[in-house]
């Protein structure tokens, strides 16, 4: 937990952003995997930690913007509880941590949304995603758990975004603590990328180091031979010499800051040829694109830098063809890179995706794109200072796509498709670095882990 005056100058914040009524923040709750008590792992909203700050299930926070008021609610433990787990703190000793005044139990929560219903008040609240909680909604607001959604706060969907956009220092040190124990997985992983190897093998231990430095895995592993699915979290497959395996994975702190990083090493430890090649495209587009991240960008403008630098690179292997910047405008080179250069990065691994996607990464200059490849880009608006996200260039060869783009005879003015057919079996490359926006440019974060063909095989044989 941060400090309890970085807690109350967000919500004074936020009070100044969205200018009137009452905000509702509800906290998660546990979740039972086969019975009651046997419960997964909780996580916390991510909203809500960062307004609030207190880490446990069944609790809420309320922001009155009008009555400058803010508000903590839980149930204090009885005895039956504490001989489970032990003494813990009050209800008002938690609100206290984080400079809330005002406390009470959940019915007192019940009152003062009930109260403040009744005297016609605006209720603010960010789109629920998760069962219980809009059927918990349902019940204190009185609208259809299916309906709730649709009466998320627009304004307070903006106001969280511009505030969790911009990193602070204490949260950009909690970003790095998550590199640090990515570069652990990573460097771990490498070592174990050995023909004969199962992935399952390289994905518990890589997970199992993340749990043991005080966070779960900030999302499922993604460790796969068949790198040219691009989220495939399948880990059956015996790695085999000649084939790429791509180790998409990163941790959360204890605070629930997150890393997200990709690696894509040859298994056995040497590139080959035909590797490499392919390796280094991805690797310059990956740098390049980098390197030109500084504020006032549009972050479309570095996806298509990075775009154009695959399209460059795959002519010069005889892949594609024509005059590159025509393809890249028309979106030839999405075969080969269908997804976006990146996204943002901070409480979420995708960070505030659930508030919706088009109000994090676009805005009113810059609209999405109706382009294959281009559409799925999920951060677009200019760059500012303070902002964290992903730089993920890749080039993948899927046999459905190339198949169903030569049946329609796509792009053939900059593809060459007989070309193509030899590289179905190479799967894909994906490489991967969290990037602060500085004041003045950029800087890449945390422990730099292994990258260049040079320093993976490096690793790769145990060296230093």
């Amino acid at each position: 937990m941060f400090a309890r005056s970085v807690y109350i100058c967000r919500r004074k914040e936020l009070k100044k952003l969205v200018g009137s009524g009452l905000i509702f923040f509800p906290g998660n709750h546990d979740s039972p995997f086969n019975y009651p008590a046997n419960t997964y792992s909780f996580r916390q909203d991510s909203s809500f930690l960062y307004y609030f700050g207190i880490d446990q299930p069944e609790v809420a926070g309320v922001v009155d913007v009008d009555e400058n008021k803010d508000y903590f609610f839980g149930n204090d433990i009885d005895l039956d509880d504490i001989i489970w787990m032990g003494p813990q703190p009050s209800i008002a000793e938690k609100g206290a941590s984080v400079g809330v005044e005002h406390t009470g139990s959940l019915a007192d929560l019940q009152t003062l949304i009930q109260n403040t219903i009744r005297k016609g008040r605006k209720i603010h609240f960010l789109p629920p995603y998760k069962a219980r909680t809009l059927l918990w909604m349902e019940e204190l607001l009185g609208i259809r758990a299916q309906a709730v959604r649709q009466f998320a706060s627009v304004d307070l969907i903006k106001a969280v975004v511009k505030q969790r956009s911009v990193k602070d220092k204490g949260e950009i040190a909690e970003i790095k603590k998550a590199i640090e124990t990515a570069y652990y997985m990573h460097t771990t992983a490498m070592l174990l990328a050995q023909p004969g190897v199962v992935e399952r093998k390289i994905a518990g231990v890589i997970e199992g180091i993340a749990l043991s430095c005080g966070g779960p895995v900030s999302f499922p592993v993604i460790l796969t031979i068949n790198g040219q699915t691009l989220h495939n979290h399948y880990h059956g497959n015996v790695l085999k010499k000649e084939r790429m395996l791509v180790i998409d994975t990163g941790a959360e702190t204890e605070m629930h800051y997150t890393s997200d990083i990709t690696r894509t090493v040859p298994v056995g430890g040497k590139f080959s040829k035909r590797q490499k090649d392919i390796y280094e495209i991805v690797l310059e587009a990956n740098m390049k694109a980098i390197k030109a991240i500084k504020p006032d960008v549009p972050f479309k403008k570095v996806h298509l830098l990075a775009a154009k630098t695959i399209a460059e690179g795959l002519k010069g292997l005889g892949l594609m063809k024509g005059d590159t910047d025509d393809a890249v405008k028309a979106g030839a080179h999405a075969l080969f890179f269908p997804h976006g250069l990146g996204h943002m990065l901070g409480l979420d691994v995708h960070d505030m995706e659930g508030l919706g996607e088009n109000y994090v990464g676009y805005d009113s200059e810059i609209s999405r794109s109706d382009q294959f490849g281009l559409a799925f880009l999920r951060m677009a608006r200019k760059l500012e200072p303070g902002f964290v996200l992903t730089v993920e260039p890749g080039i993948y060869f899927i046999p459905a796509l190339v198949e169903q783009w030569k049946k329609e005879n796509k792009f053939e003015q900059f593809i060459n498709y007989s070309k193509v057919k030899q590289y179905l079996d190479f799967g894909g490359i994906r490489i991967e670095d969290d990037v602060l926006v500085t004041e003045k440019g950029y800087r890449v974060l945390g422990m730099p882990i292994p990258k260049t063909v040079a320093d993976i095989e490096k690793v790769m044989k145990g060296l230093k």
